[in-house]
């Protein structure tokens, strides 16, 4: 009887063991899928950016010669931000496939900005700013997965810099203050990378190994779009720095 017991009880053991490492593989394809659909609008953007920098047709389009933008510019600055609510708003009534449309869709868009950025910053300090960004983005990205401190307690403080750095931003655009825009670049950096490391354990945490793969997959894109989002502004921020002008 002690031996059967002994045996049961090793058997559960072994179970439970195999349970968690088949989450921890679902979790891991899942977290991939994620960093590919983020890293493939992010591949789309530059394409978009580098192909409308090197048109002058199509710079003109959407930038006058002192590079601010045309009516379609704005309207191509602006339509990410319609977008984002349109498929926040509609996700239990969009497929997954519907989203990601959507999502390449916004990424494009989002390479018709960074455009401007190529004609303002030399090739050199671009290519630096975004190696530094993609180092700062993976090390916190890679803190957020594997830390076990709770990083819940950042989102509101982190919003409210956020908040904050739209605020000074607009108000920064009446003063034109050299030293205030400094400010607001180097408290930005702070703010996103946080965000990066509080978005990847939040996403981690949004995993269910038993949610239909519909859901799945809604939920990776919308996780692709705050990591994407949280990159973006993080290279701005640091060819701010970084960059040396045209």
């Amino acid at each position: 009887m002690a031996m059967d017991l002994d045996k049961r009880y090793l058997g559960m053991g072994r179970a439970g063991t195999v349970d968690q490492v088949v989450v921890d593989q679902a979790l891991r394809a899942y977290m991939l899928k994620v960093y590919n659909i983020m890293g493939s609008g992010l591949l789309l953007s530059g394409i978009v950016a580098v192909v409308i920098a090197q048109s002058p047709g199509l710079m003109s389009l959407f930038f006058t010669e002192r590079l601010a933008p045309t009516g379609l510019g704005l309207v191509a600055m602006l339509s990410p931000l319609g977008l984002l609510l349109w498929m926040s708003f509609g996700i239990n009534r969009m497929s997954s496939g519907f989203l990601q449309g959507l999502y390449w869709v916004f990424t494009a868009l989002f390479g018709i900005s960074m455009a401007v950025l190529l004609h303002r910053y030399t090739g050199a300090s671009v290519a630096r700013a975004f190696f530094v960004t993609a180092a700062t983005f993976g090390a916190m990205s890679l803190y957020g997965y594997t830390t076990k401190r709770n990083l819940t307690g950042w989102g509101s403080f982190l919003l409210m810099g956020l908040i904050g750095i739209i605020i000074a931003a607009v108000v920064n655009m009446f003063l034109a203050s050299a030293m205030m825009h400094f400010v607001i670049s180097a408290v930005g950096v702070l703010v996103f990378t946080g965000l990066t490391a509080y978005d990847t354990q939040r996403i981690k945490s949004e995993f269910d190994e038993a949610d239909p793969a519909e859901l799945q997959n809604k939920r990776a894109i919308f996780g692709a779009v705050a990591l994407y989002l949280n990159f973006i502004n993080l290279f701005q921020l640091m060819l701010a720095f970084l960059g040396n002008r045209e």
